[in-house]
């Protein structure tokens, strides 16, 4: 599951690209960590969200609210679901990025392992959004089986859009969506690093 990615160019680039308005005061880090803000194209804006739906929790011992947890991945399997119904059915918005992560290695030295499109530096996944009581407008992108070719490195990854499905995605019916949900056909670049998956942010 994809628990960090990156997108390098800025905001005035990637409102360029997707043929949006560029809005005042829109800046986000180049690393985007569950919880964080992102930018996502929704509605025909470039829009600054939440990277997560909230999911609220309670002590086991108290029984009292907790701090919200990001559900920051929705499986494309469970879209049918309560907590994904509508978002998926009414909200459905693209999500830039320039590679995912995942990580690899054992349990305490796991590293950072990127994948990427060999001919487009930055792509659009699948994602749905709402708005939230907790932290505003969030977003999380849809998840679905990993390819041969990455298959590798984790058993899901993120629905990357070709281009011209873009539209089919943010417009399209439910059962037109859903089934873009399924492995990229095309090349990925996968990226091993030395750099540790845990880190400061």
């Amino acid at each position: 599951m994809c628990n960090l990615y990156r997108l390098t160019p800025g905001p005035a680039e990637i409102a360029r690209l997707f043929g949006t308005p560029l809005p005042e005061s829109l800046n986000t880090p180049g690393e985007i960590y569950p919880g964080y803000p992102g930018l996502v194209v929704a509605g025909g804006m470039l829009r600054a969200m939440t990277w997560g739906f909230p999911l609220v929790q309670r002590s086991k011992r108290t029984g009292q609210p907790l701090k919200p947890k990001p559900v920051n991945n929705a499986r494309a399997d469970k879209l049918a679901s309560a907590f994904w119904r509508s978002s998926f059915e009414a909200r459905r918005c693209l999500v830039p990025m320039s590679a995912f992560a995942e990580a690899e290695g054992p349990k305490g030295h796991m590293t950072r392992t990127w994948l990427s499109l060999p001919d487009r530096p930055v792509f659009a996944c699948a994602g749905v959004w709402r708005d939230s009581a907790e932290w505003g407008p969030v977003y999380s992108l849809v998840m679905t089986d990993a390819a041969e070719t990455t298959a590798e490195v984790h058993d899901r990854v993120p629905v990357i859009l070709s281009t011209e499905d873009e539209a089919r995605w943010i417009a399209g019916a439910p059962a037109e969506a859903l089934d873009l949900c399924r492995p990229w056909a095309g090349d990925i670049t996968i990226e091993r690093t030395s750099e540790s998956w845990v880190r400061s942010h």
